[in-house]
């Protein structure tokens, strides 16, 4: 097979035009391709008068071996394909148990079940496709249940929000991710796409049906089944302890693997209190900020916004700041939609997300400024945990005490005054938003980077720093503010234990926890064979 890169094609274009690209480069005849397949796309703007598309092909040809002898240096790259990693036989004497049914539980469940492991899942909370569900019913109607609204944005328990699948990991199972996902319903275009999106509403029928396929090979999935304890021998795992209803009940088996997301705050302070090892680590923290999707279209594709072959701009932002932190954007959503994403009652949180199409009226993205464990004022390993809810807490405050969300205009923010009514940009937070003045909840020096942030960023995005930009507070969740160490086997410092995923400290959104979790699922399988 031959890999054939760099391709510009016309917005307009069609396949017979990547074909023709395709030929021409290969100096070849059509009757000499054989099979023809996109490997990667994605979008040039760089000048803006010249939008166009790059396309990276897969390709099998007539005559191969003669055709890369004549060939210049350049023009493609043979490629082997490689060879999938085999998936070791389940050999446990007792089923394996996972907990949390996010990207990383999910994926490890469903690789301990494709194995013939019999894996036991146990969630917390709703499915999260019916979580998916309150979140519609909430837009819908306005009204907030802050007892059912358990983390629906990304990296929190069993979080998926919108399905961004995009990563600066490197691994071979990215491409098992992939698959899976396209197996079980999502768009085929995520396999090649250069900033993969499978969006809320086709994601939360994927997620329902890995799940049935982890059942129809055996495993089992409990929802409503909080884990409350370990059960140890020394410092080994002899099971776990899980209360679903009223009922307390207990699972014994000698292998765990715990993917709880980053926001089972009680479970990491029950897992500290039974001496699992955990350590602080950075994270960053900051807002939302919503603009006028046309704006970010223009910006990005001058005279080619709003083309239909392109769709809603997308863009990734960063600055430098003078205290060496930075800031920069993250998790953005194209026409998408500022979302509750509060864990505990008290506190708000708010995420992102958008629906496949992504045709909201608004853009927007979480803005955060990193922070350092010296930032939470105590040397206890979830000190970070503790400073991180005092934010949440006085946003809560700010936006009124009802789950109103305190926003801010740009313009306001940038010449630190309280905002007291919005101007063009019309927030999609529901149920409601309070104008305020967001220095109140942010840390200084967080709301002093994102200052210098968003006037360094529409240097490079004209029209980043609009007036009447919303900032909605507050974003606090982009990654966990613990690391659980791992060790030999991937182990924690409890034998059995396998830390997984956002909440262990060891990933940064979907397709990097569903990695862990394939990694851990493996591990924990050769070491069955050694139990």
């Amino acid at each position: 097979m031959l890999r054939v890169s760099n391709l510009n094609l016309p917005l307009s274009a069609g396949d017979e035009e990547l074909m023709q690209l395709v030929l021409r480069r290969l100096r070849i005849p059509a009757s000499r391709l054989r099979t023809m397949t996109i490997y990667r796309k994605s979008i040039d703007a760089r000048d803006k008068g010249d939008v166009h598309f790059v396309m990276t092909m897969d390709v099998e040809v007539e005559g191969e071996e003669e055709l890369l002898r004549h060939m210049k240096k350049g023009t493609a790259e043979k490629v082997v394909p490689k060879a999938s990693c085999p998936l070791p036989p389940a050999a446990f004497s007792k089923r394996p148990v996972v907990i949390g049914a996010g990207p990383a539980g999910l994926f490890a469940a469903l690789t301990l079940a494709r194995s013939g492991a019999n894996p036991i899942l146990l969630e917390r909370g709703k499915p999260v496709d019916a979580r998916m569900q309150d979140v519609d019913a909430m837009r819908t109607k306005g009204v907030l249940d802050p007892e059912s609204n358990v983390q629906f944005g990304e990296g929190g328990a069993g979080a998926f929000s919108d399905g961004k699948l995009t990563t600066g990991i490197k691994s071979p199972w990215q491409k098992t991710v992939l698959e899976t996902f396209v197996k079980h319903g999502a768009p085929e275009d995520i396999l090649y796409q250069h900033m993969p999106h499978i969006g809320t509403d086709n994601l939360r029928h994927v997620v329902a049906s890995m799940r049935q396929e982890i059942i129809s090979l055996g495993g089992e999935v409990h929802f409503s089944a909080q884990m409350t304890g370990l059960i140890l021998r020394g410092s080994h795992v002899e099971g776990v302890t899980y209360r679903q209803g009223e009922e307390e009940r207990e699972l014994l088996t000698d292998t765990v693997l715990l993917a709880i997301g980053h926001s089972a705050r009680d479970t990491l302070q029950m897992l500290f209190r039974q001496g699992v090892d955990m350590v602080q680590k950075p994270f960053a923290i900051g807002v939302r900020i919503e603009h006028p999707q046309s704006m970010i279209n223009r910006s990005q594709y001058g005279a080619f916004a709003n083309h239909p072959a392109l769709g809603a701009a997308p863009y990734k932002l960063a600055a430098r700041t003078p205290d060496g932190r930075g800031a920069y954007t993250f998790c953005m959503c194209p026409g998408g939609e500022v979302i509750p994403a509060a864990s505990q009652p008290g506190g708000l949180v708010v995420n992102g997300m958008s629906y496949h199409a992504r045709d909201g009226r608004n853009a927007n993205a979480a803005l955060l400024v990193g922070v350092r464990p010296e930032d939470f004022g105590d040397d206890h390993p979830l000190a970070g945990c503790v400073w991180q809810r005092s934010i949440e807490q006085a946003a809560f405050r700010l936006g009124g005490g009802n789950y109103h969300a305190p926003v801010q205009r740009v313009e306001d923010f940038l010449n630190h005054r309280a905002s007291k009514a919005l101007g063009e940009v019309e927030p999609t937070y529901l149920p409601g938003v309070t104008p305020c003045d967001l220095h109140e909840c942010l840390p200084a020096f967080v709301a002093e980077d994102l200052a210098f942030g968003i006037r360094q960023m529409d240097r490079q995005l004209h029209g980043f720093a609009m007036p009447d930009a919303v900032m909605t507070g507050v974003e606090t969740r982009s990654s966990s503010p613990v690391r659980l160490p791992r060790g030999t086997g991937m182990m924690a410092s409890v034998d059995g234990l396998f830390p997984v995923g956002e909440g262990a400290g060891y990933a940064g959104g979907i397709v990097s926890a569903a990695v862990d979790g394939i990694a851990a699922a493996y591990a924990a399988l050769e070491r069955s064979h050694d139990l």
